[in-house]
């Protein structure tokens, strides 16, 4: 119990260092598993959907199939892995809890996950590059609701305008070149996330790979190469200055007001782009050098925190099964606008909307940000680089000085 307890306050280290200093303040926000058995405690990333919602019902219908009241509470994505494991130091964790997969090995590292094979949970049909961020020395501990990643939404008015022909665009001097045209017109370039949390390294990654970077050397030229484009990009008034501090939210809103041929965003924002008001398209970020950058895979697991009343799994396994199963995951999918994992799935969702296809290709050829051996040194990785991401944006610093910095930090983590 000494050793779980050093490494969970390791892991609380970490994960503070990722987040605000109110979300790292205190563990009165956790819900307690205490009190009625009926009730099962349930903790997800998704505060934009309350108890009315598709994805509300849909949880309160998961705990009703399995005989009990669900209780969910909904954070933001850090908060939630934060309170995650507060929760497990002061052992009132909830039965269920959606988490970001990157945050998966930092959980198993602290002892606070029950492996799926325990609760006799099925992962064997789920695609292995979705599956692997939650897998750590050949166990599972969790299991996927869905996957999304990302890619170039384009507003085909903007481009005709522009005379700009979107599959004219295969690598970056193509796209800046377009980006360009668009700005000669009278209209705005691109819009992205580039906020200093998880969001903006999520999104620095296409380029960042793209270019041939590796995230164990933050400080490589290729890796200099993608921070510079961007900077290029805000430089000439491409993308805007607001990119410091936009969410991919707030990047979506920007996008949605017309005004821009480009916004990077993800495959929940596919629903919101039928309501945009404008003829949209969609095409993968173009890597350097020609063809399609590497992506990160984006999603969620649904993972079962270790109990104390062990006599809680079987209800726990029926809430999850409700959720993440063969017969369910196509409902849980189109609620999120998600791509689902497996091939079965996906299939079911292209007949149902053909326009998901190039998602569950890209999601197909997606990479895990915890891939390549990082596991739970990624988080250490990431916030070096969104600061460098930062810090050259802004002036502060130059893209090598920043990425340079960055390595530096992340070798002392």
């Amino acid at each position: 119990m000494r050793s779980t307890r050093r490494t969970l306050t390791a892991a609380i280290a970490t994960a503070c260092a990722l987040a605000t200093v109110t979300a790292c303040g205190g563990g009165s926000g956790s819900s307690s598993t205490s009190g009625s058995s009926s009730t099962y405690t349930f903790w997800d990333p998704y505060p934009q959907f309350d108890a009315s919602s598709d994805w509300g019902k849909r949880v309160t219908a998961c705990g009703t199939e399995a005989g009990v009241k669900v209780k969910r509470t909904a954070y933001d994505t850090t908060d939630l892995g934060n309170k995650a494991l507060l929760a497990a130091q002061q052992g009132n964790a909830p039965d269920v809890m959606l988490v970001d997969n990157p945050v998966v090995s930092t959980l198993v590292e602290a002892g606070i996950l029950t492996k799926t094979s325990d609760l006799g949970l099925d992962t064997a049909p789920i695609q292995k590059n979705i599956i692997g961020a939650g897998t750590i020395d050949g166990a599972a501990y969790g299991v996927p609701i869905g996957a999304n990643t990302l890619a170039l939404y384009y507003n085909k008015k903007v481009l005709s305008a522009a005379h700009v022909d979107p599959a004219a665009i295969k690598d970056w001097p193509s796209l800046t070149a377009a980006l360009k045209k668009t700005k000669a017109a009278g209209k705005k370039g691109i819009t992205f996330s580039a906020i200093n949390t998880e969001e903006g390294s999520f999104q620095f990654l296409p380029w960042f790979w793209g270019a041939g970077g590796d995230l164990a050397r933050l400080d490589s030229a290729k890796g200099a190469a993608a921070l510079t484009l961007w900077k290029q990009w805000v430089d000439a008034g491409y993308a805007p200055k607001d990119v410091l501090n936009n969410t991919q939210t707030t990047s979506w809103q920007e996008f949605a007001t017309g005004d821009y041929a480009f916004g990077e965003n993800g495959t929940w924002q596919l629903a919101n782009a039928e309501k945009a008001g404008f003829p949209y398209g969609i095409v993968n970020i173009p890597a350097q050098n020609g063809g399609s950058a590497p992506v990160p895979t984006g999603g969620e697991f649904v993972t079962v925190p270790v109990q104390k009343d062990t006599g809680r799994y079987d209800t726990t396994k029926k809430i999850v099964s409700c959720l993440t199963s063969a017969q369910n995951l196509l409902a849980s999918d189109t609620t999120l606008t998600y791509v689902a994992p497996t091939a079965a799935v996906q299939a079911q969702q292209v007949k149902a909307n053909p326009k998901l296809q190039p998602w569950v290709d890209a999601v197909a050829a997606a990479r895990g940000r915890t891939s390549g051996g990082l596991g739970t040194k990624y988080p250490t990785i990431s916030q070096p680089m969104w600061t460098a991401v930062q810090a050259a944006l802004s002036g502060a610093k130059s893209p090598a000085a920043a990425l340079s910095d960055a390595q530096t930090a992340a070798s002392k983590g």
